[in-house]
């Protein structure tokens, strides 16, 4: 390892879990391969690698320690992109099961190619969308936690992610500290979607600072079929 993540050890240690150095050796890894795949297609406009620790990886764990992450087997992320929050979560987390997916096949080739070549044998990679993927039995309402960092409104976020969880289960939507707004906004999407807000979780220590906390949704009752809704229309005429 070139140089020692020293911010992603430090919020590892302060949310209770080992900084070992094999798992910041595969952090770095990870690091370092999106960076050289990124010559070739864009996956973050983030270059810098400090940045890119505390923008991508300590972002993505600020989750840890919440009952909704502890007590999940079945995580998908959303609009996964790079891979966050999921793989970050993935490499704490060996133990549980992720599905990732985006709407770029691109980013999903990418992604394959380094899962691979880490060994990641927790992670599976789906091409598509999320309105189609929710429509699929063997996906809907089969996952204890969804996560996304999508930068959609949240009303827009929750019509594609919380048919995706159970019933008990929760949607991490990472969105910026200041969107408390958008919860109030996103009332009716939670109620006719099924879900309820619970509070959010901020990153609990004074450095690095963030961008964003995650706002918890609790799944109290079964989606409706008709959600989402096809292609577009969330976009066009969200429920809000």
């Amino acid at each position: 390892m070139e140089k020692k993540m020293i911010h992603l050890e430090k919020a590892l240690t302060g949310l209770g879990k080992e900084a070992t150095p094999e798992l910041l050796e595969q952090f770095s890894f990870y690091m370092e391969a999106i960076l050289e795949k990124n010559e070739h297609i864009n996956l973050t406009a983030i270059k810098d690698r400090e940045a890119f620790e505390i923008k991508h990886f300590v972002d993505s764990i600020v989750c840890i320690g919440h009952p909704a992450i502890e007590d999940a087997k079945k995580i998908v992320d959303v609009g996964t992109g790079a891979g966050f929050p999921g793989i970050p979560l993935a490499l704490v987390y060996p133990e549980k099961e992720f599905l990732l997916f985006d709407s770029l096949n691109k980013r999903i080739k990418v992604l394959e190619e380094i899962c691979q070549k880490m060994g990641l044998k927790n992670v599976t990679l789906l091409h598509g969308r999320a309105e189609e993927l929710a429509k699929k039995k063997e996906h809907r309402e089969q996952y204890d936690l969804c996560v996304s960092r999508g930068v959609a409104h949240l009303a827009i976020l929750s019509e594609y992610c919380l048919p995706l969880v159970k019933v008990g289960g929760w949607f991490g939507a990472y969105k910026s500290q200041s969107a408390e707004g958008e919860i109030f906004e996103s009332r009716k999407a939670f109620h006719l979607l099924g879900g309820k807000p619970e509070g959010q979780t901020d990153f609990p220590l004074e450095e690095p600072s963030l961008d964003h906390s995650v706002f918890w949704i609790r799944k109290t009752s079964p989606t409706a079929a008709k959600y989402p809704r096809k292609a577009g229309t969330p976009e066009k005429n969200p429920l809000i």
